[in-house]
């Protein structure tokens, strides 16, 4: 697996990395066994940086990561979470709550530090309070080494630019997810070059879109515009019809950019991520892309409200 530079941290991370996401069933039930398969099968095949949050399965990704994680040693793997996002409703970002969070997730990863710590979906609360409060306690624990290298993730490009605003001097990354895709690439676009100038490292996650750019069920949560479902489908009818399944293009598109760092997906079926692997060692078929790429043109960079009124 091929790794770049996360900005200026000192840490490469593998152009694929492994969302730890699915652990927390949060698309389906799954078991212990799938937990612990899918973990070394992806350390095994170089997505050795795994991401998580105690959000996903309200704590259940952390517990089962930790148990997949028990046995294999700690330096052969890059370990990333978050803090401040807890349900769909509860979200607490203030600095007693920054240690009380980081603890927690130690303890259920089975270690002693992160390599990334993350503020999880700022967007849903007053920004004021995350350069006022919440980074400044994050710094602390950078300071105490229990975390490498601190940032936030969000939707809202507003809300990228609000934030960095006041803290692109002390952070060293961020996270977006589902805008560098073949439907939505505003994360390159709008944000990449600001993120380049002051060497803060670009992670992408969702390179799927939250299924739109497969072939599987688009869960019901998806926010996407009709259009843009209806694109999506256009375009995985067209891989399918060339013999091409629309999510391997994706993934190898999303993995492409030499801005990003990483591209994060997540899946707790280890066939799945064999297969992810696979598609990266074969080269994209560009004809076919160009193609996809001007089904999606008419929509292009279409998003959604995520957050705040004000954040958006």
């Amino acid at each position: 697996m091929k790794t770049r530079p996360l900005g200026k941290t000192g840490i490469d991370l593998p152009v694929l990395s492994f969302g730890a996401s699915s652990l927390g069933a949060e698309f389906r039930s799954i078991t212990l066994e799938e937990a612990m398969l899918s973990t070394k099968t992806a350390i095994d095949l170089g997505m050795n940086f795994i991401d998580t949050s105690p959000f996903y399965g309200r704590g259940m990704s952390e517990i089962m990561l930790g148990l997949g994680l028990k046995g294999i040693p700690r330096d052969s793997y890059l370990l990333g979470s978050k803090l401040g996002r807890y349900s769909d409703i509860h979200f607490d970002f203030s600095a007693k709550r920054v240690e009380e969070s980081l603890h927690v997730t130690l303890q259920r990863l089975g270690t002693d530090h992160l390599d990334v710590l993350l503020l999880h979906d700022v967007e849903f609360v007053p920004l004021q309070q995350i350069w006022e409060e919440t980074i400044p306690a994050v710094l602390k624990l950078k300071e105490q080494g229990k975390v490498r290298a601190i940032g936030f993730s969000c939707y809202p490009l507003k809300t990228f630019n609000t934030v960095l605003d006041h803290v692109e001097d002390d952070i060293d990354c961020v996270l977006c997810y589902n805008r560098y895709t073949l439907q939505n690439t505003s994360f390159v676009d709008d944000l990449l070059p600001r993120l380049e100038a002051k060497n803060i490292g670009a992670m992408n996650a969702g390179p799927f879109s939250a299924r739109l750019l497969t072939n599987a069920p688009l869960p019901d949560w998806l926010k996407e515009p009709e259009e843009v479902k209806a694109a999506a489908r256009a375009a995985a009818k067209l891989c399918a019809d060339r013999g091409v399944d629309i999510a391997q293009i994706a993934l190898q598109f999303s993995c492409e950019h030499p801005g990003l760092a990483t591209t994060i997906a997540g899946s707790a079926n280890p066939a799945n991520i064999r297969k992810w692997a696979e598609w990266l060692e074969q080269p994209i078929d560009r004809a076919l892309l160009a193609d996809v790429l001007a089904i999606f043109a008419p929509v292009k960079n279409q998003g959604h409200l995520e957050g705040l009124p004000e954040n958006n």
